[in-house]
C-alpha cells in the first residue's frame, strides 16, 4: 500500500506560479511511475498533466508543455510539479498519482485556482 499526500495548492493570478508537492510513504519500492492529474470544474474525467517514469522519462499534456515541469526526488520519495505562466484554464483539483505492480494510488487532491 502507498499513501500520497499533496501540498502547495492555492489561489494565484494569471501569469503567476505555484509549486505542488506530493510525499509518498508505504510500499514505495513498488512505484515506477509518479505524476499529476487534474479535474477541472464541471468535468467528470481526470486528465494527465505530467508524469515521470522510472525517475527519468517525462510526459506532459500538450496544454502545459513549456509551462509546467515535473521533478522526482527518489531519496525523499517526493514528486513536485512546478507550474509557471498559469492560466485560468489551469484551475482544477490536482491529484498526485503513483503506479506500480499493476496498482494505482491517488492523493486526496489539492485545489489550484487561477483568477484575478
Amino acid at each position: 500500500q502507498v499513501q500520497l499526500v499533496e501540498s502547495g495548492g492555492g489561489l494565484v493570478q494569471p501569469g503567476g506560479s505555484l509549486r505542488l508537492s506530493c510525499a509518498a510513504s508505504g510500499s514505495i519500492f513498488s512505484i515506477h511511475v509518479m505524476g499529476w492529474f487534474r479535474q477541472a470544474p464541471g468535468k467528470q474525467q481526470r486528465e494527465l498533466v505530467a508524469q515521470i517514469i522510472s525517475g527519468v522519462t517525462t510526459n506532459y499534456a500538450d496544454s502545459v508543455k513549456g509551462r509546467f515541469s515535473i521533478f522526482r526526488d527518489t531519496i525523499k520519495n517526493t514528486v513536485a510539479l512546478q507550474m509557471d505562466s498559469l492560466k485560468p484554464e489551469d484551475t482544477a483539483v490536482y491529484y498526485c498519482n503513483a503506479q506500480g505492480n499493476g496498482l494505482t494510488y491517488w492523493g486526496q487532491g489539492t485545489q489550484v485556482t487561477v483568477s484575478s
